[in-house]
């Protein structure tokens, strides 16, 4: 596992393949790629975990997709990383309804640069905000994985963020 970036120092760029569900049912799955450096001006929360359809992502991702709103009115996008493709994003989105972009780092690179990489499970489970000036302005690597950041505390470090 790599060092994790520091905290008041912009966050590592990077260019990702993803999707995110479209249209008012869920019916669409757009394809794209996400670059980091092209959300400047919005904050970002990268929210890295280790697999789709388990249980402890599952509802890690649920909660922070019914809570999109309130990342919203912080002027806050939500990306979800994994090492799985786009293709399993597509049907664990579909399957979960989530309404956030979900990331493909099949090659781990993005975790290896975010310091999060981890033999066997894959990444770490762990968040990390990045201010509208791409700057990383707070981050938690969860050592063990098995509980995850609340929306409502991610919104409450966010609130901050933008007070600055």
């Amino acid at each position: 596992m790599g060092s994790s970036p520091q905290l008041g120092l912009p966050a590592p760029d990077f260019t990702l393949p993803g999707g995110l569900l479209t249209g008012e049912e869920g019916e669409g799955f757009e394809r794209r790629d996400y670059t980091l450096s092209e959300a400047r001006g919005r904050s970002v929360v990268l929210a890295f975990y280790p697999g789709d359809n388990t249980a402890v992502c599952t509802k890690q991702l649920c909660s922070y997709s019914s809570g999109l709103e309130a990342f919203g009115e912080l002027d806050a996008e939500v990306w979800a990383i994994s090492p799985q493709g786009v293709d399993s994003h597509e049907s664990f989105a579909r399957a979960h309804g989530l309404r956030m972009p979900l990331l493909a780092d099949t090659g781990r690179e993005t975790a290896r640069a975010y310091g999060v990489a981890a033999p066997g499970i894959g990444v770490r489970r762990s968040v990390f905000l990045i201010g509208p000036d791409g700057v990383l302005r707070w981050k938690h690597v969860a050592l063990l994985g098995a509980t995850f950041q609340s929306a409502a505390k991610l919104t409450e470090q966010l609130s901050g963020i933008k007070d600055e």
